[in-house]
């Protein structure tokens, strides 16, 4: 049961510092900006730019391992992320932390490239899923511990900077140290917009509005809780409850979704997330344990939207296709993270900080609205359906190499990357009916 946590060690303890450095500037940065009075279209600004940089550095950082190796790219790419961090304690221009933050996103997925790859290349087929596991709950505690450290300091000033940096460095010391096999480099799967908005385009709807729902929730709901009054240690609790109990609440929630209709389990989750934000909407004030309740609540039911809606997207793509539907997944999820923070800053600035929750069940009502059980037609319904529900923290936290790690994915089959396949287009020798997977035989017999 233990066994991968011992053989890969290092690299979970990377992932968990990682993780904490991550969970503890984000939050940082929501309240320091707000006790400067900054207005919250600033800092849905500043978390827009990090998911950004973590869509973008998701291709700029493979060709940097590509031309240089895993380890070189790590511990470029960690001293980055420490002098960005440091950097900002010299320079207090808002222009200059967005490229800061933008820059730090590129930086940030590049060593999680580098992890899962480590990870993927040298895990067994019949461990991917226990090593998939372990590596989702080091990647949530740390994003806990990153939530709950900041109530190790009394203010916000530079200390929580300095640990930050901290985290950063110590990160490399396990890469550095490891004595494990240095990993191939590997090929991004190339993003198939058309097929795979064909396939599955309420998938990619939930992947859209989750990404709304989570970016605000990382960049925007420190400052609701500031603006209630809170300090920053019970600003920390208000959203490591959150975090937390929406990490427990992923294997409950895959048990219910591997035996009930997916589309039905992500609109009735949609429509209790819509109802249960209501009461936050600014209609009455609620002292300190009730908002972390209601965080709690908020945290199960966010937090399972991304694994539902990739579940349901794998249900409708053909086995041999799921590489490359991890990145049309991760673009649009990134995308939804970007967009939601700015419109939701902007509603905070101009309304005020209960908008946050009005726009939560905004999101969650689109949803209720969109997937329907009646929309699934069952056209493209894999051979392997139902898939196994796989827990899974905020994915864009992480980056697109670790899906190969997902046991419902079989690298050795996969075509994502074959570059003569085109599954929109009938190809020579294979007729206009024929599936994807006939196609591509076809092509490469001729």
């Amino acid at each position: 049961m233990l066994t991968p946590i011992a053989s890969f060690f290092a690299l979970y303890l990377t992932t968990l510092l990682l993780q904490t450095s991550s969970g503890l500037f984000n939050t940082y940065l929501g309240l320091r900006l707000t006790a400067a009075s900054v207005s919250a279209l600033w800092v849905g600004s500043m978390i827009a730019g990090y998911y950004l940089g973590l869509v973008f550095g998701a291709r700029t950082g493979h060709r940097l391992i590509v031309h240089v190796g895993h380890i070189r790219a790590y511990a470029a790419t960690a001293a980055i992320t420490a002098v960005l961090v440091l950097a900002m304690m010299l320079v207090e221009n808002l222009w200059v932390w967005l490229v800061f933050r933008f820059l730090a996103g590129i930086a940030l997925v590049t060593q999680f490239m580098v992890i899962e790859s480590w990870l993927n290349e040298q895990t067994e087929n019949a461990q991917r899923g226990r090593v998939f596991g372990f590596y989702m709950a080091f990647s949530g505690l740390g994003t806990v511990c990153g939530q709950l450290s900041l109530a190790m300091f009394s203010g916000l000033d530079y200390k929580p900077l300095v640990f930050v940096a901290i985290c950063s460095v110590l990160c490399l010391v396990p890469v550095a140290l490891t004595r494990r096999l240095h990993p191939v480099a590997q090929t991004p799967a190339p993003i198939l917009v058309k097929y795979y908005v064909k396939r599955v385009p309420l998938s990619l709807t939930v992947l859209f509005m989750t990404g709304t729902i989570t970016g605000s929730f990382y960049g925007l709901a420190p400052v609701y809780a500031a603006r209630q009054g809170m300090s920053s240690g019970q600003v920390s609790v208000f959203l490591a409850a959150g975090v937390l109990c929406g990490l427990l609440s992923q294997w409950p929630m895959g048990w219910l979704a591997d035996r009930v209709n997916r589309a039905g389990l992500i609109r009735v989750n949609a429509i209790v997330l819509a109802v249960i934000a209501i009461p936050l909407w600014g209609w009455w004030h609620f002292s300190f344990w009730p908002l972390v309740v209601f965080s709690s609540a908020v945290g199960v039911l966010q937090f399972t939207l991304y694994p539902m809606g990739v579940a349901f997207a794998n249900d409708n793509i053909d086995p041999e296709r799921r590489v490359g539907l991890s990145a049309i997944l991760y673009m649009v999820y990134g995308l939804g993270a970007c967009v939601g923070p700015l419109i939701v800053g902007e509603l905070m600035r101009a309304v005020d900080a209960s908008t946050f929750y009005i726009c939560l069940s905004a999101a969650a009502f689109v949803l209720v609205v969109v997937v329907r059980p009646a929309r699934v037609t069952g056209e493209h319904l894999s051979d392997d359906a139902p898939t196994q529900f796989v827990p899974m923290v905020d994915q864009l936290q992480s980056s697109p190499v670790s899906v190969k790690l997902d046991p419902r994915v079989d690298v050795l089959k996969d075509v994502s990357h074959d570059p003569v396949t085109d599954p929109i287009k009938p190809m020579a020798g294979a007729s206009a009916g024929a599936p994807a997977k006939e196609a591509v035989a076809a092509a490469r017999a001729s």
